[in-house]
């Protein structure tokens, strides 16, 4: 039989044909900031060049990561939920969506959400959850909520509480408002009781700014920073859940948690559908 790796290298030799490594690609630069090794010599000069403008982006790549697992921690192990809709996962690591919430509670069903061909290779073979619960991808873009609920209800019972999340990724959607849009065409669907989980960068510090417009002129898909008071934006209506929005690594700190790096250059937040 063959094995999840024989699996992988399939797909992705299948998969190579359609993917254009001329070009950096913002997952698979993810990828390289957070140590992987699922990403190309373009997408490490690419993250090299960020870094060289902007040092703390391996920080608060880690932040971003250790947020999200602190988030579903909060939604599984003190709100009781057990459904989540994540959308633009991005490529496996360590400690993904399926990983923390199941550990929590086994039976818990998670729907990730992208649209890149090597993400998609590596989720069949990766993306794989406990016999109790169960784990599920959707090729599409967040740009079309319709697709992505219907297939999602396949799984997700949209008459119990739902988790969803945005972890890092609104900002390639670089009109506010068509950010906005999405965000409620997805959450507005949830019953209440559902939440939503969010975090994006910043465009409050200048170094941070010059880094991200200069990846923005490799022809890259361009990503929007936004202001603390936009990011906020997207949970009104919802009951924020505390500290509120925020720096991530002040929103409920684990203390002594060896993996907790100081960067402030993303806030975010969990917010409570009443």
């Amino acid at each position: 039989m063959a094995s999840d790796e024989d699996f992988l290298a399939a797909a992705e030799k299948d998969l190579m044909r359609g993917i254009d490594t001329s070009v950096p690609h913002s997952a698979r630069i993810w990828n390289y900031w957070l140590g992987g090794k699922d990403n190309f010599a373009v997408d490490q000069q690419a993250g090299d060049d960020y870094a060289r403008l902007f040092p703390g982006i391996f920080d608060l790549a880690q932040t971003e990561r250790a947020f999200l697992g602190r988030a579903i921690r909060y939604l599984v192990g003190e709100a009781g939920v057990r459904q989540f809709l994540d959308v633009g996962t991005g490529l496996p690591t360590e400690d993904n969506t399926h990983q923390v919430a199941q550990t929590l509670a086994r039976e818990c069903r998670v729907v990730y959400v992208d649209n890149d061909p090597l993400v998609l290779a590596h989720a069949h073979a990766l993306l794989v959850g406990t016999p109790e619960g169960s784990t599920d991808y959707i090729d599409a873009d967040m740009r079309h909520p319709d697709r992505i609920l219907e297939q999602a209800s396949r799984l997700l019972d949209f008459d119990e509480p739902i988790g969803l999340l945005f972890m890092g990724v609104l900002g390639h959607i670089t009109d506010h408002g068509e950010a906005r849009t999405i965000v409620s065409q997805l959450l507005d669907p949830l019953p209440s009781g559902s939440f939503l989980a969010l975090n994006d960068g910043t465009d409050t510090n200048e170094e941070f700014n010059r880094a991200q417009q200069g990846y923005d002129e490799t022809g890259a898909v361009p990503y929007r920073l936004r202001s603390p008071e936009q990011i906020a934006r997207f949970f009104e209506g919802l009951q924020l859940v505390e500290p509120g929005v925020a720096p991530v690594p002040l929103w409920r700190p684990e203390l002594g948690h060896p993996n907790a790096p100081r960067a402030m250059d993303v806030v975010g937040g969990v917010g409570r559908k009443i």
